[in-house]
């Protein structure tokens, strides 16, 4: 091979290389550009199928830090669900910031509202004149027992065809007025009284924004007025079977329950749901794990 031949090689050969470099740095970049979309987020954000070993690892990596949780289940969502490795959620994390920081951050302070005031299950033990009174969640096993599922978007009827947008915890005793509605947060009430479906409800805005929607209640467990401040732990009424009806004081039209749902605000000022279940599981095995009364 002449000179001039493996020269004119050689520099193929460079810029071969160099294409390929170009190419990967293209990709990569517009894979950085791209790993952030708002409405894939926000969709899965809403949904917030997440399991417990996720969570957890999360909250662990996080190390009691709110903003870093946040940061990871935004780009979790983002990602949607598919992505579980801490570092690389974290890596990503930096080019949502660089790329896309408004609705990156919009979407991080929708996460910390439904998470960082949460403070105990709503739902505490039975309550009758004979069994004094208690105050921890509904324990698993005898008749404090309550159960609940991800019912998230399933069908509702009443009222015409809709989707559930919150989380029913059902009694094992079906029977009003027994088992005490606390407050999950801290936070401000915002709306209380009769609706057709929520029956008796009581929704409180929590210091980071979310609304807290407690509804179907039997009774209040006093009278509160709009704007008037409660603190996480105040026993709000009494879980019953109110609602599905335009006349108040309705009841029987479904088993004893408490209806507990979670909304924002966007940034124009249109409410949305989000699945509660998540929250209200992850309350239910922090107390739970933590009962030594038996």
């Amino acid at each position: 091979m002449h000179l001039k031949q493996f020269r004119i090689l050689l520099l193929f050969l460079a810029v071969l290389i160099f294409d390929v470099c170009l190419l990967q740095h293209i990709e990569e970049k517009t894979r950085q550009m791209n790993c952030f979309s708002y409405e894939t987020a926000l969709e899965h954000f809403r949904n917030h199928r997440i399991s417990e070993e996720t969570l957890a690892k999360f909250m662990q990596a996080s190390e009691g830090g709110m903003e870093h949780f946040a940061g990871l289940m935004t780009m979790y969502f983002a990602e949607e669900g598919l992505e579980t490795d801490v570092k690389l959620l974290e890596q990503d994390m930096t080019y949502a910031m660089e790329y896309h920081g408004d609705e990156f951050r919009r979407l991080r302070g929708a996460v910390l509202a439904v998470w960082q005031d949460l403070k105990r299950f709503p739902v505490g033990r039975v309550q009758t004149k004979d069994a004094g009174k208690t105050d921890g969640a509904a324990k698993a096993g005898g008749t404090d027992f309550v159960t609940f599922a991800d019912s998230w978007m399933q069908s509702r009827t009443f009222g015409g065809e809709r989707g559930h947008e919150g989380t029913d915890i059902m009694a094992e005793i079906n029977q009003r007025g027994i088992y005490p509605i606390y407050s999950m947060t801290d936070g401000v009430v915002e709306n209380i009284g009769w609706l057709k479906l929520g029956g008796y409800r009581i929704g409180i805005r929590s210091d980071s924004g979310a609304y807290f929607y407690y509804a179907h209640l039997a009774e209040y467990a006093r009278e509160f007025e709009i704007g008037e401040r409660v603190t996480a732990g105040t026993h709000l009424g009494y879980m019953g079977d109110t609602g599905y009806s335009e006349v108040p004081g309705t009841t029987g039209m479904f088993d004893v329950h408490l209806h507990l749902g979670i909304y924002l605000n966007d940034g124009s000022g249109t409410e949305y749901s989000v699945n509660s279940y998540p929250m209200l599981r992850y309350l239910w095995k922090q107390e739970t794990d933590g009962d030594t009364t038996g």
